[in-house]
């Protein structure tokens, strides 16, 4: 009797792939909820099928990867594109925090992911190529293409199917995805997402910066926070579109509000990025769940700023507490 047939993959093998398949779905939906609908389908679709399996046709990660597409080009097709708020239009020119107007809907924006939850790489170099795929400012970029042009620049450049492979991943043929390639590459090229650091925790320089940004923000010292903010840095408050570009317009409107005084950060990477957990006291004195917030970093200098409002329910799912010690 031959032993060279190669074993049926098992349940164990598809939940393997699970967070590599969260990172694919989450570059080309851009939201957590789909994301985990999209791949808890696939996951599903692909144990039903097990037994028509053929591992002579394709590799397990190639029809698997097959599943997860098709799944998020349905779940694309009437969904609005997601963005970030310094997409959406200029920056205010006013000074002050009440001029944000009424939120938009959350359908509107790129949300925001755990490392956890999209980094499955053990080796050094690879993390940073998998952080570096999941940054914020390109999961936006990646919103502005087709579907199947994402999907192709996805598989093809940041997970390295081949043209093959990935023709058969998209049911389309190798020419196509080589135009559908060409296409997308010069789109990005258009308007690149900008090129902001991974977080990094054995760099020393990083370790500081976000050291002194937390003192800096935690002591409500404009002066120390000035001298960590690039001359252009951003800040931007999904679900409103309101956002704020160049240092000295951001110190003017955080030193006006005294709301943030007070508040208490803890570090977490979030989108490959460093982040904070924000914390706001309450009147009991505790500091609880606030909002997420991203910090990109370019040139050893905070470059924008994105706070997350309204994501104090995520707390647990980026691995942070619901409430601080106040006396920590």
């Amino acid at each position: 009797m031959s032993t060279d047939a190669p074993l049926r993959p098992t349940v164990d093998d598809l939940e393997e792939l699970r967070i590599r398949l969260t990172a694919y779905c989450y570059r080309m939906l851009g939201n957590v909820a789909d994301t985990d609908d999209a791949v808890q389908e696939t996951i599903l679709r692909a144990y039903r099928s097990l037994e028509s399996y053929d591992p002579q046709r394709a590799k397990l990660t190639t029809w698997v990867h097959r599943i997860a597409t098709n799944i998020c080009l349905d779940l694309l097709r009437d969904a609005r594109r997601r963005t970030r708020a310094t997409d959406l239009g200029p920056a205010r020119t006013g000074t002050t925090s009440a001029e944000l107007g009424a939120p938009l809907s959350a359908d509107h924006f790129v949300e925001p992911i755990p490392d956890s939850r999209v980094i499955s790489a053990t080796d050094p170099a690879e993390i940073v190529e998998q952080r570096l795929s999941v940054r914020y400012a390109f999961i936006a970029a990646l919103q502005r293409l087709a579907p199947r042009q994402r999907a192709v620049l996805l598989l093809r450049e940041v997970l390295s199917f081949s043209a093959e492979e990935s023709a058969h991943i998209i049911g389309t043929t190798v020419p196509a995805v080589n135009s559908a390639l060409q296409r997308a590459r010069a789109r990005l090229a258009k308007s690149p997402p900008e090129t902001t650091e991974v977080f990094d925790p054995t760099d020393a320089r990083q370790r500081q910066l976000l050291d002194d940004y937390v003192s800096a923000f935690e002591a409500h010292d404009m002066v120390a926070l000035r001298r960590l903010l690039r001359e252009d840095a951003r800040s931007s408050m999904p679900p409103f579109a309101w956002w704020l570009e160049g240092r000295e317009t951001i110190l003017t409107v955080m030193g006006a509000a005294d709301a943030c005084d007070g508040d208490r950060l803890i570090p977490v990477p979030i989108n490959g990025s460093p982040g904070f957990g924000q914390y706001r006291v309450g009147s009991d004195g505790v500091p609880r769940a606030f909002a997420l917030l991203l910090v990109e970093v370019r040139e050893n200098t905070v470059s924008h700023l994105v706070t997350f409002l309204g994501s104090q329910g995520r707390f647990r799912e980026f691995g942070l507490p619901e409430s601080v010690d106040p006396t920590a």
